[in-house]
Order: C-alpha cells, then structure tokens, then sequence
C-alpha cells in the first residue's frame, strides 16, 4: 500500500528551489507523495542528497514501502562477505531515506521509525560480524572451528545497548555495542588464540560498519560500555565479564543491561549470559539506593557536558538537558530498577512500555506516566528532525532564528508556537522528574527535648559507619525526631527507636527506601514504639518492608492455596536449590511481617492472624517438600515406592500459629515393598527416606543469607529421639495401634496431613480417623491426661501472669482436655471448641465448664498471640511502652491492663477448677497399664 495512504501530516519546504527540484525527480508520484518530497528535500540537505543519489528506487520504495524495507533488511542480512561494505552503505541510505519520509509524513508511529532503523542494525551488524568471523575461520585462527560454525559466529555474540538494544535507534545514532565470546566452546590451551581472533574479528566487524568512505558510513560503533574498557580487550570471555559486573559492575552498568539484547552471533549463549547477569542487574530487594546513583550520574552528566543552570531554548540539549530526553530515560530505567528483581514484568526494554508497565503496576501514577510518554515521543520527534537536516549526531536546538525556521518546517509547525511547546514540555518533564531524584529539604524537627546522649551514639552503630549511609540518615533525622516527637510518650518512642537502629547491620538500602517513602517512616516509628519483638525482627530483617510498598501489602488475605502459587512461581525461574532456599526465606518473611503489621495495626484479630501464620506455614511446606524431594533425587533417584507424606502436628496441624511458634512434623513415608532407591547412588528405603527427613529438616533451618525458615520439631514421632526420623507406613500403623501411649493418640487429635502424595495422605487420614475411634476409654484417657497434667505442672511454672499458654488453667490445659475430648469421643476435629464439645458429651465436663472453658481459651490464645507478637521473651506489663499497652487493650479488648490482669487471674481460677474437678475422679489409675512415664515430650513449653 502506498505511503500516501497513510500519510497524516506533510513537512514545509524551508528552501522552496532545493524543494522543487527535488520534486521534478518524481513527476509520476501522487500529489501527496510530491508535496512530502518537496519540503523534506526543502528542508534537510541530507535527505535531498539521499533522494537524488536513490531517484531510481524511491519511487517504487514509496509505493509498497513495508515491503521495500523487508527487502533491505534481508538484502543486508544475507549479503555475502564480497561488496559487503559497499552494499550495507547502500542499504543504509534507503533505509534512512524510506524512514524518514514515513516519519515526516506521519505514516509511521514513532515505534515504528525505530523500530526499523534498530532492525536494519541488527542486520548490518550480523552480516559484518559473520563475514568477520568467516575470514578467522579462513584462516585458520580460530581453533577447531569450520564453516558450519559461521553461523552462529563460533560462540560469539554482540549485544545491543541503549537505544539499539531497546529497539530505539534514532537517525544518526552511535550503536552501543559489547562483544562477548563463549569461552566454554574452547578447550584452555586454545583459549588465547580464539581471544586473538575474537578481537580481530571485532576490530574487522566495526570497521565494516563505521569507516567513512565515499560511499558513507554505516553505523558508528562505540565498544565502550563493555567491562573496564581502558584495559579490557574489544571482545571478552563471558566468564570474565560476569565476574567483573560481580564483583566490580555500578549503577550504571546495571541500568545499561536492562536494554541489553543480543543482536548478532550466538544468540543463545547471548540469552544464556543475560539469564546468568540477571542477579546483577535486578536485585531480589527494593533497591531504592539506586535513585541517589542516578541522581548522581544525571549531575556528573549535565556537569561534564556543560548542560546545567536554566531551561533556555537556543542550544539546549533535548537529551541531555534539563527536561530532556535522559531524564525521563532515567526516571524509567531506575522505578525498573527497584522493583524488577522483585516483578519480572518491569524487565522490559523500551522506554515507552516501561514507563506502561510501571503504571500499571503502580510504580508511578497513570497521569504522570502518561504525560512522559507524550513528552518522549515529543522529544524523540524534534531530536529526530534535528539530525534528519545533515545526518549529524546533534541533540542540540538550533542557536539561531534560521534555524528554529528550519526545524518547524521539518516539524510542520509555527516556529513561535513550536518554542512556546518546547519550553513548556521541557519544564514540566524536569518538574515531574527532578522532584524523584531530588529529595527537598527536610522539614525542621518538632521541639522536643530529647535525650542528646542517646541522639550522639546513634553515629557509632553499625547502619551508620558508611558515609552514604549517614548522608541518608542526616536527611531522614528531622522527619525522624518529628515523627518521635508526636508520640504519646516521646522518650519511651526515641528508646525503642535507638534499639531499632543499634540492630540494624546496614543501613545505605533501608534509609534510601525510608526517604523515597514517607508513609513507611510512620510505619516503622509505629512498629518499634510497639512491638519490641518485631522491631527486633525489622532490624534484622529490614528487606521485608519492601513488601508494604508492593502495592497489596493491606489487600485480603489470599489464603494457603494462592499463597503457595505465588511462592512456587517465586522460586520457579532461579535454578539453584540453594537461591532457592534463600528466596524462600525472604518471601516468608515477608508474608510473616504482614500478618504482624495487620495485628499491630488492629486490621486482623488473633484468630485471624493465627490461622494466616498456619497457612503461611503450610503452604511453605507444600512448596518446599516437592523442591527437597526433587534435589535429593537427583544423587539418590525418585522416592521408592509410594513417597511420603509431612504430617503437621500441635498448632500446626490445628491451623493455630503464633509469630513465634516452631513446627512439629512427622514424616511417614511407604515403600511399598521397594527395598532401595533406583539412582546414581542408591540407598535402602529406609536410609533414604531418613536423609529425605534431615535434608527437609536442614532445608527449614539452616541459617543462610537470608536466616532460617523455621524452627522444627519432629519429638512427637513415634518413640521421639529415640525413634528413626521418618517412620514408615506399616511402623507407624503397628505402633499407634499396640505401642503408642495416650498422650500420642492425644497428639493425633491435632494431626494433619500437610503435603505428600494423595493415596498415601488420604490413607494416613483415614487411618488416623479410625484409630481416634477406637482408643478413647474414657477412664484410661481422663487418668492418663491427669497424670500428665501433674507432671507438667511440677516441670514447669508460668513466668508471668502474662504467659498465658503454661499453667494451670491456661491455654495447654484447656486444649489437653479438648484433646481428650476429642479420643474419647472419637471425633477427628481439630478444633479445640469440637474437643471441648465431645469432653462434654463424654460426661467429663459439663456444660457450663464446657463454655467456661472455650471463653478461657479464646482469652488465652488473645494473650498468647498479642504478647509473642509482642515480645520474644515472656510479656512484662512493666517493660511495655505505652504504645504497647495500647495494642495489648486493644487486642485484648479492655479498658485497662490492670482490669485485664484481673479478668485473666478470674479466667485462669475458674477454668482450673472445671478442668480438677473434671479430672479428680480420675486420679486413682485404672486397672490399665501405667503409661505415664518416659515418652512424653521432655520440654513441655514448646510453642509449637
């Protein structure tokens, strides 16, 4: 289809007799396509030079001008090494030619305009660098090499950077490029020789491109974004540039790589180093510290190139200037940075979808988002029409009125309205920009007379030994001790804060998140005036709040099904097992941090947060026991038989968590005949499924960059230490049904399968089921429980009245008597309530003890979940701040502590006298067996 059919705007022609002769080349074309001739010709010495030299061509060029494209994309790509030179310079001119008159005329978007003109590079540079390598193959400098490996240049690959590799090549731009070789595909001895004819390869291939002969130039080539280019050769080894970005790689060279691309060469080893770069370039946190290093290179850009003070129209950069080109690049490329590691969706190239992405994500509103996105295509337009006139590598504005006429012309504009939009688009972008790498000045403090003393040691901690980090923090601290001020006892708040930061190892990523977000400086003086437990946790942990500014952090909650979606599709790009297991641990602990925020914050109650910490917990165990199973298979084969199942015991298999509770597993597992595993190093069933177990168990707990997981407990296995460390299907069935003692089928009420194959978790269940009914004598299990009571009580007195879980009356009572409720009654609910019903039921309690003693529970498990939230050590009323009571009312619901206290004594009374009259009667063993003694758990205060 013909260019005019598309054409919806014409350029004037600034000189109208270069216009008409131009326009007489072409007396057979359409009146449009004249017109647009005439003032492009009119207009830019070099495309008049391009239409006279292409006169023969153009016309069918303008006529089908996609397919006129294609054909010199190809013919450049596929061009063999004889006249490549020449021919490429040839194909140059009508691409260049071809694009802009569909850029002038408006029939093509400005995506399009790069879009072809980074195609064509692509091209011209595959084309130089196989005819490069083809002569090194020639001549025999490339070890072991033929002509099949032409093709894929013998493990070579060039990188598009910057505009080229964003598809965003303007008229006259340099391409960026980096030359990188798989040094895998060379034996060590070859290694220098290939390096050799690498390097002479490149030298041949940007020659190609750039040498200026009368037949012009291709493109300028710039090699010098690779790796230290002062010392470092034009072509690397991947291996080497990997430990340079590593160990040595900046800001800088990171937001290069988020455009890299690989354009020519081995295209697959490119995609392979890009995949291996990814750490580098897109950090796993919110990396808010880049915003100071972009700011930062943006002024030792404007410093160097001479580009500071005002916005004035003559001579303004419309790159690098204020308002310009870079600084909404720059805007882009540093949102991606922060968040990209986190959301893949950010890792885009272009500047135009990034900037759509971002907004989409929230990173940055719509409105703005939108606004910049004109704004480019503005400035990418006029930076075009500058370069268009004589092919120069200008940004620069015209310094006279000639020329400002002329650029209108090209722009098909009034020059005065065309400098009125220039300096209006120009400053808003700067306005919009500068305010996000630029923070204002920090507001003066509220008077508060606080404790110098405490204010002068901060500058020893650890979090403010770096000078970067003291800068920050010397721009946070005004808002800081405002924020301290305002809070209901400012002394208490500045203690608390003090601890806080005395913990904090490092403090560049926290402070740079904290002023790039003021609403997480409330957050925090919140938290650490609160919570001392999870303030403690922050500091150690202080990654989890980029969590609060990913835009669902107070969205509902998800549940355990989505949350195990989401961490499966967390782990599932990276292919180390150990990122893996450190990934892990940072996506739980943020996930574990919300659930504490939103109970500090009053938006969940303790039931609500209890049951979350147990779905985080679960849905961790679902994800992560399929990942252990799969690493373990690889040196030892597939599970034999049946596979095994992770059964969760005590809260966890009840659904009731706390922020501090470990978990009890058992693991059962089922051989099903299978005497050894089928692998490279195969084990019996029963050593294998016993390494499973320790492997999980270390896979839970090891300590790693990122902490441990969680604690586990695997002491409620058959026979406890003593036993082996997964129990098989056929052990297990026989010893729960001759051997176990009561207080196991009492830890059955609370079992629940957690993850493992189906056929075997719904056997286990069933199994579990059945045995519930049919071990409950109600004379056996009520002694047995009393025994236990006694034994725990004479072990274990509770710290504080605040400890609500140990003692008697409390909360581990209450559920040993739901417990027993539960076996007698043969019932498989987990739930204390439906135990306490079936005691009930059972006779052992009535129904007023029954209500007595589920409103003692819901009280303890108020208590329990607000003072570990609270405190990792037992809760001390008198070491809570006063932002700490308040929650502690608040969760409790009360009026006062000291009415709280009293309400708690009352409830710890009444529900020990329920559950000693209930089991008085029981206190003289039945003629069964005594099996009191030696297998009960030893540490009856376990949070599990």
């Amino acid at each position: 289809m013909s260019l005019s059919d598309h054409m919806t705007r014409c350029p004037r022609a600034h000189d109208p007799e270069r216009g008409d002769a131009a326009r007489a080349l072409f007396p057979e074309v359409d009146d449009d396509l004249a017109l647009l001739v005439r003032g492009a010709a009119g207009s830019s010495p070099y495309l008049a030079t391009l239409i006279e030299k292409e006169a023969a061509w153009l016309p069918a060029a303008l006529d089908d001008p996609d397919g006129a494209l294609e054909a010199e994309i190809a013919g450049a790509r596929g061009h063999g090494p004889d006249g490549l030179a020449e021919a490429l310079r040839r194909a140059k001119r009508r691409v260049a030619l071809l694009t802009a008159l569909a850029d002038l005329g408006g029939a093509w978007s400005l995506m399009a305009v790069t879009g072809a003109l980074t195609r064509f590079a692509d091209a011209a540079c595959d084309a130089a660098l196989r005819s490069a390598i083809a002569t090194q193959i020639k001549r025999g400098k490339l070890p072991g090499m033929t002509e099949d490996d032409i093709a894929d240049a013998g493990g070579m690959v060039v990188f598009a950077m910057g505009k080229m590799g964003a598809y965003e090549l303007n008229y006259s731009s340099d391409i960026d490029l980096i030359c990188l070789f798989d040094e895998t595909r060379f034996d060590p001895a070859d290694f220098h020789d290939a390096r050799s004819a690498f390097v002479r390869a490149t030298r041949a291939m940007s020659a190609t491109l750039s040498d200026l002969t009368a037949q012009g130039y291709v493109f300028r080539t710039d090699l010098r974004l690779r790796p230290d280019p002062g010392v470092t050769p034009v072509c690397m080894a991947m291996e080497a540039a990997e430990r340079y970005y590593e160990s040595l790689g900046r800001t800088w060279e990171r937001a290069a790589y988020i455009k890299a691309r690989p354009a020519a060469g081995d295209l697959a080893a490119g995609q392979r180093f890009l995949r291996d770069l990814r750490p580098f370039v897109w950090r796993r946190h919110l990396d808010f510290a880049a915003i100071q290093d972009a700011h930062d290179m943006r002024l030792a850009i404007r410093e160097h190139k001479g580009l500071g003070g005002p916005i004035t129209l003559p001579g303004h950069n419309m790159k690098l200037g204020r308002g310009g080109i870079r600084e909404i690049e720059f805007f882009t490329q540093t949102r991606q940075l922060i968040a990209g590691g986190r959301d893949a969706e950010l890792r885009v190239r272009g500047t135009l979808q990034g900037l759509s992405v971002l907004a989409q994500k929230g990173w940055v509103p719509e409105d703005v988002a939108g606004r910049l996105r004109d704004h480019y295509m503005f400035h990418r337009t006029v930076e075009h029409r500058l370069q268009m006139v004589q092919d120069a590598q200008t940004h620069s504005l015209p310094v006279s009125d000639t020329g400002f006429a002329r650029l209108a012309c090209l722009m098909d504009a009034d020059a005065q309205d065309l400098r009125q939009d220039l300096t209006r688009r120009l400053s808003a972008v700067h306005e919009m920009t500068e305010g996000f790498f630029a923070p204002g000045k920090p507001p003066e403090p509220k008077t508060h007379d606080f404790d110098t003393s405490v204010l002068h040691r901060w500058y020893s901690y650890p979090a403010l030994r770096s000078d970067r980090s003291r800068i920050l923090f010397e721009r946070l601290r005004p808002d800081l001790l405002t924020r301290l001020a305002g809070a209901a006892k400012p002394d208490e708040a500045l203690l608390a804060f003090d601890g806080f930061l005395a913990g904090l190892p490092a403090g560049v990523q926290l402070f740079s998140l904290l002023e790039a977000n003021p609403q997480l400086r409330d957050l925090l003086i919140d938290i650490v005036g609160t919570s001392p437990a999870l303030a403690q946790y922050l500091s150690r942990n202080a990654g989890v709040f980029d969590a609060v500014i990913g835009g669902d952090f107070f969205d509902d909650w998800p549940g355990q099904a989505a949350l195990a979606d989401a961490l499966a599709a967390a782990l599932e790009p990276e292919p180390d097992y150990e990122t893996r297991l450190d990934m892990a641990r940072r996506w739980t602990k943020e996930w574990h941090f919300r659930i504490g925020v939103h109970h500090l914050r009053g938006l969940i109650d303790a039931d609500t947060a209890g049951a979350q910490y147990a779905d985080l917990a679960r849905a961790v165990l679902v994800v992560l026991w399929p990942l252990v199973c799969d690493q373990f298979a690889r040196r030892f084969g597939p599970p034999p038989g049946r596979g095994g199942v992770v059964l969760g015991m005590g809260s966890l298999g009840a659904g009731r968590l706390n922020a501090g509770s470990d978990l009890d597993l058992i693991v059962i597992y089922d051989a099903a005949g299978v005497e050894a595993s089928d692998g490279p190093k195969p084990l019996p069933s029963r050593v294998y499924y016993a390494r499973l177990t320790q492997a999980l168990i270390t896979a839970m707990t090891s300590p790693m960059s990122q902490g441990k997981l969680y604690e586990v407990d695997m002491r409620l296995r058959p026979s406890g230490n003593q036993g082996p460390v997964a129990t098989s299907w056929a052990a297990f069935q026989s010893y729960q049904q001759t051997q176990a003692w009561v207080w196991e089928h009492l830890a059955l009420t609370r079992a629940a399968v957690i993850t493992g194959p189906d056929g075997l978790a719904r056997d286990v269940e069933a199994f579990r089921a059945d045995l519930l009914r049919h071990k409950g004598d109600p004379a056996h299990v009520a002694h047995e429980v009393a025994q236990m009571r006694a034994r725990i009580t004479a072990a274990k007195a509770p710290d504080t009245l605040w400890d609500a879980k140990i003692g008697p009356g409390r909360m581990q009572e209450i559920e040993l008597i739901a417990q027993a409720g539960a076996l007698i009654g043969g019932i498989p609910d987990r739930d204390v309530v439906a135990g306490l019903g079936a005691a009930r039921d059972a006779g052992l309690i009535d129904d007023a003890g029954r209500a007595q003693l589920a409103a003692g529970y819901a009280l303890c498990w108020r208590v329990q979940v607000a003072a570990r939230l609270l405190s990792a050590q037992p809760l001390r009323i008198d070491n809570l701040g006063q932002a700490g009571r308040t929650f502690l009312q608040r969760a409790l619901d009360v009026r006062s502590l000291d009415r709280a206290a009293e309400t708690l004594h009352d409830c710890y009374d009444a529900c020990d006298a329920v559950i000693t009259a209930a089991l008085n009667r029981y206190a003289k063993a039945p003629d069964a067996a005594d099996h009191s003694g030696a297998n009960t758990p030893d540490d009856t205060g376990r949070d599990g």
